[in-house]
């Protein structure tokens, strides 16, 4: 056996190589782009060496520097997993000039099957059904010709690459005129062959593939045949074996044509043998040979039990025990189902989402029942260069029934945020007729609309984020502070308005509000500071229960009265992962809420299936913001004579102090008279004298930094050095929240009973009444609800 093998790969194949080279204690050399330098793979091997920044072409397709790196780490044999160099002959040849196993193909194998039109001439020479097609054609004229002969509609094919590549479909001499020059640019730029040809185009075509091992030596076996029709543009999204409905004895001709098409060529480790099956005329026929191991192996693996992987490592060592003694016993056992999770948009066309993921949480995999192959975890970073495949998760139950429906709960219970993902739209194709028939086809998907509870931020406003409810408590004692909402009775009443919980996640809007576009129906309100709202151009009120279509725009002006931030609710609350103990948005810290940062345009943002659509709820006697803010507060703890004159003291709460330009959720800072100090200095705290020893903070507390006194806002330290003279009650924080730049602002003390029993009626839980027959209108009068002042 090999002392070391290099995995010239990346992602889940990386990871799943590995995990079998620990199992034959053999150590695994990993190759990284600097872009994944947070995959697991890395993290899971017994060394890891930098391929450089950047793109494929420079890292993954660099073969002087993986080479370079084998060499240097001792690594005798090199595993290249699936895409990038696993198919490349010349690698192959590289690496055994290199005296470096190649665990694979022969060079003259990937040669012979890597060529489409070179696979089909042997595929014909043995016997192996065909579909109707031509050589390589050389000229759109020739095609023209060859088009009319084998009859339209026809797919136009690249011999080279595959993962479904220039591929297209004609239904006319015209569309294959247009596509012609297209196909050939596309393998040049892809694979670096411009060869072409026509084949016969099945209308109802289903993707059917047999597993195949080779010992090199002529011995063949078949393990099974996959169906692999359930597609998005030529691309599996999500694969099955054993394939379900074919006709009796289907399969065993399927895998007799498999394995006497490899034993042509004495073929040697792991390969797919691929098929299009006509579901009109119940007819299968051959389409290519995949050199490699594939994607979907996975489901091979858990209905057969073996290990290919571990095969493929054995038999490039020489310690593969012969076929005949290891397909003794074989046989399929119950039904596997793969789903390929993407860092994709299926609502925006299915575009890309790489980015920065939050929270990543897999239900527990038993190696039998669920198996989740991935190579991420929370913190790692999509890059935008590569496959944004991002984790395959295979259910395995003994009928196909159960495995579908495991695989619909094991995606339901799998939590991936902070980037878009497939997961959603895979639970629907699981549903949907064509797959849950097992039935499907090549273009069953095409019928399927995607239908997303989210909406998308078309612009994000000054700062929009993501706040719960009482807030992150329990963290500040270690420098986490509370975060939550600047005004919590704005977000309150929100959610006592839509029947939420009191503190569901809501959005928080700062001056200036965001554009949004949503996905899905949503019944929405906003209340706080009040701010310009429109749906689709037409004005609608705050403070209301409003339903929004599905497809519509909800914008959010900008404040011009009264008031600094407003909060957007959504019956049920934004689905948000938790982040120690609460959804809310600390962006200092760069956690919580949304990618722990402000709202910006593209992000998309996920809301509960709506269940109760009633609309028309109101509060009444919203009051008015006064000219001049009274806020209630306890004096001290440091206060006159210790640290200020008593006639500052007097001056401080006679003052209307004005509301500083900077002024953020950290802190409110104050214009006003400089205060009356009655020490020099702050001693050894420092030489000013609003300098103390550290000490722990309230939110609300007015500090003192410097001669500016500063009113600690929800995501301010837990611990300073300055001195506070007095610190807001807790049923006035939420007056902070409304507090913008020129305001004025006066403190009235009362005593601690007083703010105790103000503050057990501030948390009072409290409930809408439901509108009656679940329908019509619902006033709600705050004037004296526990949200009032």
């Amino acid at each position: 056996m090999f002392e070391k093998v290099l995995i010239a790969n990346r992602g889940a194949i990386a990871c799943r190589i590995l995990r079998t080279l620990r199992e034959v204690q053999v150590k695994g050399v990993a190759v990284y782009s600097e872009a994944d330098a947070a995959s697991l793979h890395i993290l899971q091997a017994d060394e890891a060496h930098s391929l450089g920044e950047g793109a494929a072409a420079g890292t993954y397709l660099a073969v002087d520097k993986i080479l370079a790196i084998a060499k240097a780490s001792g690594a005798t044999a090199i595993h290249p997993g699936y895409g990038f160099l696993s198919e490349n002959a010349a690698f192959a040849e590289a690496c055994e000039a290199a005296d470096i196993a190649f665990i694979g193909p022969t060079p003259e194998q990937l040669r012979v099957f890597g060529l489409k039109h070179t696979a089909r001439a042997l595929a014909k020479q043995h016997g192996v059904p065909m579909l109707e097609g031509t050589e390589l054609l050389d000229s759109l004229d020739a095609a023209l010709i060859a088009g009319e002969q084998v009859g339209y509609p026809v797919m136009l094919k690249s011999t080279a690459g595959g993962g479904g590549i220039g591929m297209r479909v004609c239904r006319s001499a015209a569309e294959l005129s247009e596509s012609f020059e297209a196909v050939k640019r596309l393998g040049q730029n892809n694979f670096s062959d411009a060869g072409v040809f026509i084949e016969k185009y099945i209308q109802r075509a289903r993707h059917l593939e047999v597993q195949v091992f080779g010992d090199g030596r002529g011995e063949v076996i078949a393990l099974g045949v996959r169906d692999c029709s359930v597609q998005r543009r030529n691309q599996k999204v999500l694969e099955e074996t054993p394939a379900p409905n074919l006709p009796d004895g289907m399969a065993e001709e399927l895998c007799a044509a498999a394995i006497k098409l490899a034993k042509a060529v004495n073929y040697r480790s792991a390969g797919t043998v691929e098929f299009v099956f006509d579901s009109e005329d119940q007819r299968f026929y051959f389409l290519e040979v995949n050199t490699r191991l594939q994607v979907e192996h996975g489901v091979t693996e858990q209905v057969w039990g073996v290990d290919l992987v571990r095969w493929m490592v054995e038999l490039a060592a020489g310690d593969l025990p012969p076929l005949s003694d290891l397909s003794r016993g074989l046989k399929a056992d119950g039904h596997a189902i793969q789903a390929r999770l993407y860092a994709e948009d299926p609502g925006r066309d299915f575009q890309p989402s790489p980015g920065l993921l939050t929270a990543v949480n897999f239900p527990a995999a038993d190696g039998k029942h669920l198996r989740i192959d991935t190579w991420i975890e929370a913190g790692c970073e999509i890059p935008p260069y590569f496959d944004p495949m991002i984790a395959k998760v295979i259910c395995w139950a003994p009928t196909r029934e159960e495995a579908a429906a495991d695989l619909h709960q094991a995606l339901g219970d799998s939590l991936l945020y902070g980037v878009e993902t497939n997961r959603d739209y895979l639970r629907q194709i699981l549903l949907d007729a064509p797959f849950a028939s097992g039935q499907p086809w090549t273009r069953c998907l095409e019928g399927l609309v995607y239908q997303a509870n989210t909406f998308e931020v078309l612009s994000a406003g000054t700062q929009t984020s993501v706040q719960d409810y009482p807030g992150r408590l329990g963290y500040w004692a270690v420098g986490v502070p509370p975060s939550g909402p600047m005004d919590s009775r704005a977000l309150r009443l929100g959610n006592l308005l839509l029947g939420n919980d009191e503190g569901a996640a809501a959005l928080e809007i700062t001056m200036s509000g965001p554009l949004l576009r949503f996905n899905c129906e949503a019944v929405v309100a906003v209340t706080g500071a009040v701010i310009p709202l429109t749906l689709n151009g037409e004005t609608v009120a705050m403070n209301t229960a409003l339903l929004i279509p599905a497809g519509a725009t909800l914008s959010l002006g900008t404040i011009a009265g009264a008031g600094a931030r407003s909060y957007l609710s959504l019956r049920g609350g934004l689905q948000v992962p938790d982040y120690l103990g609460s959804k809310s948005t600390f962006t200092l810290g760069q956690f919580g809420g949304h990618g722990g940062r402000a709202l910006r345009a593209g992000d998309v943002l996920h809301v509960p299936a709506l269940i109760d659509s009633r609309v028309g709820q109101q509060l009444d006697h919203v009051s008015e913001l006064p000219a001049v803010r009274q806020i209630r507060v306890i004096y001290g703890p440091h206060g006159a004579p210790e640290y200020f004159t008593d006639h500052y003291i007097g001056t401080f709460f006679a003052t209307q102090w004005e509301v500083h330009f900077n002024s953020s959720r950290t802190g409110v800072r104050l214009i006003g008279p400089k205060p009356e100090w009655v020490r020099p200095d702050g001693g050894e705290a420092g030489l000013h004298p609003s300098n103390i020893h550290d000490n722990p903070y309230a939110i609300g507390a007015v500090d003192f930094t410097g001669d500016m006194p500063v009113i600690l806002g929800p995501d301010g330290p837990s611990l300073g050095g300055f001195v506070c003279p007095v610190t807001v009650i807790e049923a006035d924080l939420w007056q902070l929240g409304q507090l913008k730049a020129g305001d004025k602002v006066q403190f009235l003390p009362v005593d601690l009973k007083t703010a105790r029993n103000l503050a057990l009626k501030w948390n009072t839980p409290c409930r809408s009444e439901p509108a009656r027959d679940g329908g019509g209108t619902a006033n709600v009068d705050v004037t004296d609800t526990p949200l009032s002042r």
